[in-house]
């Protein structure tokens, strides 16, 4: 697997630091809903990114804001990922009117317009279409634009993931499919899942590059995702990006399941948590020091509990709102008062 020892010289140490304050805030907005919802404040299945928090910014920072993003059930780190606001991200998991999706689309159902978040899905694959679709728009515009779609290991075994991959392949599309392989689709193991040994060597058979880094590693998977997007960006086709990463908590949030991962395992991924290893990386490299650090950490914290009351705040929405945001009837009739 690639790492991340090189590429810093590239990042400014402004970048660097807000790569940490983007993982902090996945882990705190995470940490809270799990909160609210064992207070039953938070309607609905969640699936915290905890653990994730590497792989998803490392990729996300290496797309421009204009770029195209599709994510998956995993959902709520991938718009944080990308630079959305907590406040409205916070309301709609709450079902708020204020909410990013105004309450309607719930944990699971994120879109941010403004940051290149197309959605996400709780039909395993079901971005990655889309993804592709995004990026042949992009070229067919005449734009440089790329597309990301997030996926975990489960969809690496569905019909859209080939799909997908076969349809850019053929049209060449700029689009980069990032798999967060954190070894359990809910508490089957990878091992027994897939006859080849790592996601990323499926890419042969579409003959596209794929690359496999180390997800704990934030530069790492920045090196990796911003080659694969220059790439795009200049018609060279898309990339399959594989981050080895580990979720510190249970599939979802009060989901019944026997005991499927030995505890030394879990533990050892714990040892390189993400979060904790790029902290020492930036004392280390004189980036940041431990004061400026834990002032970091109280400020996205600040910022996570006003998201938190923000979404309280926000009203509930009226019963006539499920009926709007339907549908669009595109047709204009000429000559209509």
């Amino acid at each position: 697997m690639t790492t991340g020892s090189t590429i810093a010289a590239v990042l400014t140490d402004e970048k660097l630091v807000e790569m940490q304050r983007r993982m902090l805030r996945i882990r705190l907005f995470d940490s809270r809903a799990v909160e609210l919802q064992s207070a039953a404040l938070l309607p609905g299945p969640i699936h915290t990114s905890i653990g994730h928090e590497a792989a998803i910014v490392g990729a996300c920072m290496a797309l421009r804001n204009d770029d195209y993003m599709t994510g998956y059930h995993r959902s709520h780190g991938h718009p944080i990922g990308k630079g959305s606001r907590l406040a409205p991200l916070m309301a709609e998991l709450l079902g708020r009117s204020d909410g990013i999706c105004r309450g309607k689309g719930g944990s699971l159902h994120l879109a941010d317009f403004s940051v290149g978040s197309l959605g996400e899905s709780g039909i395993v694959g079901a971005g990655l279409p889309i993804a592709v679709g995004a990026g042949l728009s992009a070229r067919m515009l005449g734009t440089d634009r790329v597309s990301l779609g997030f996926f975990g290991d489960g969809a690496a075994n569905t019909g859209p993931f080939h799909e997908a991959m076969n349809l850019a392949s053929i049209w060449q599309t700029p689009t980069i499919f990032f798999c967060e392989n954190n070894g359990y689709a809910v508490s089957f193991s990878i091992k027994e899942a897939m006859k080849v040994e790592h996601v990323v060597d499926r890419a042969a058979g579409y003959s596209i590059p794929g690359v496999r880094v180390d997800g704990q590693d934030v530069l790492a998977v920045h090196a990796a995702v911003t080659e694969a997007v220059a790439r795009a960006r200049t018609g060279g086709g898309p990339t399959l990006v594989e981050a080895a990463t580990y979720r510190f908590r249970e599939h979802a949030e009060m989901l019944p399941t026997a005991p499927y991962r030995a505890a030394d395992e879990v533990e050892r991924w714990k040892a390189r948590d993400p979060i904790a290893l790029f902290r020492q990386v930036l004392i280390r490299r004189g980036v940041a020091t431990e004061e400026e650090l834990r002032y970091l950490e109280d400020e996205v914290t600040t910022e996570v509990n006003e998201a938190v009351q923000f979404a309280k705040d926000s009203p509930q929405p009226e019963p006539d709102a499920a009926f709007e945001d339907l549908f669009v009837n595109p047709i204009v009739v000429r000559g209509a008062n």
